[in-house]
């Protein structure tokens, strides 16, 4: 009777083995089958300089400097929903993105240029 365990037990094992490379096979293939998700963006980290650059504030909105005006408002829409002080964000960061976007968009303060 042993001689027949070792060829059973062997068989058993080549089955579990093919079960396992079938079920990874399936995995891998759902896996790459899945739709592409949003890269991460990493935002401006750090902290603020006295006076606002157009650089500084391109990287607070997440746009290059040379951003069309519809964008920088759709960036700026996009990062004040994120940090709006309604949402639980804070006031300072809130006034930070404002000035953010007057910057991009041309505007300084005290001007009375009609954008």
């Amino acid at each position: 009777m042993s001689n027949q365990v070792a060829p059973l037990i062997a068989g058993m094992a080549v089955a579990a083995a093919a079960y396992a490379g079938k079920y990874g096979i399936r995995a891998w293939q759902a896996f790459k089958a899945r739709p592409p998700t949003a890269r991460m963006r990493k935002f401006y980290e750090g902290g603020f300089q006295p006076v606002m650059t157009r650089r500084e504030a391109a990287l607070i909105l997440g746009v290059r400097e040379s951003t069309p005006t519809e964008k920088v408002k759709e960036a700026h829409r996009r990062v004040m929903v994120a940090n709006h002080p309604d949402a639980g964000g804070s006031h300072y960061l809130a006034s930070k993105i404002n000035e953010a976007k007057d910057i991009m968009l041309r505007r300084t303060k005290g001007s009375n240029s009609a954008f």
